[in-house]
């Protein structure tokens, strides 16, 4: 499988094709952030890390970028098993 790229995950987002489990939802709550926000996040942002789950094997990246209103803040995110985008947390640096 090729390596996730920012411009993929970019693409993702532009076309709406991701999923905000339950966890980055509350995160996003707790932090007074918007869908619109983590959307920013990933826009304007770069792949700081990538992890690999060593019993799935599947590659988790931190997209370091910023909110709407310049605050500096982190989505963990990968790639689901039908190719949408999931992510998986995102909170204020």
């Amino acid at each position: 499988m090729p390596r996730l790229s920012i411009t993929r995950i970019r693409d993702l987002v532009r076309s709406l094709n991701y999923v905000v489990s339950l966890h980055a939802a509350e995160e996003l709550e707790d932090d007074n952030l918007t869908i619109l926000d983590l959307e920013n996040i990933i826009l304007t942002g770069r792949i700081v890390e990538r992890q690999k789950d060593h019993q799935t094997h599947e590659t988790k990246v931190l997209i370091r970028g910023r909110t709407l209103d310049s605050r500096e803040a982190e989505a963990v995110a990968k790639v689901g098993p039908t190719g949408a985008l999931y992510i998986i947390t995102v909170y204020l640096v």
